[in-house]
């Protein structure tokens, strides 16, 4: 028992360890997300007070334009991020699954055990039972 113990306790720290990971992914495509979002009014700012919104017009603002390749490139991560997230996502669902597994077997042992005692406890009743009746007869 005490290796299906360990062997829960091991399961138990893969799924936490998967969902840490899950989350720290969340987290980074958020921070992406919002900074991209961020530098969007940036650029739409420094495009207002320049009176210029196009990115090919020699006077375009240099840095609405250093913003835009910035954010391109911040939602870039965020898309790779993304099936990063879709793969980690996969592995807790594996991880969950196995943890399952494990605490079922662990619990099919357990009522094996119980109804084994149960069955020895009874076998005891019934020869005790059995020898009062011869006792009295």
């Amino acid at each position: 028992m005490k290796s299906r113990d360990t062997l829960i306790k091991l399961k138990k720290f893969q799924v936490d360890e998967r969902r840490r990971r899950v989350a720290q992914i969340e987290g980074m495509i958020a921070e992406f997300d919002r900074m991209a979002a961020d530098l969007e009014r940036e650029i739409k700012t420094e495009q207002d007070r320049a009176g210029n919104h196009d990115p090919a017009h020699f006077a375009y603002p240099t840095y609405a334009k250093a913003a835009m390749v910035r954010r391109e490139n911040l939602k870039r991560s965020a898309d790779e991020l993304k099936t990063q997230l879709d793969d980690a996502q996969a592995a807790l669902g594996e991880a969950f699954e196995e943890l399952k597994k494990v605490e079922l077997l662990d619990e099919r042992d357990q009522a094996r055990e119980r109804a084994e005692l149960d069955a020895r406890e009874q076998a005891e009743l019934d020869a005790v039972g059995l020898l009062r009746s011869h006792a009295r007869a």
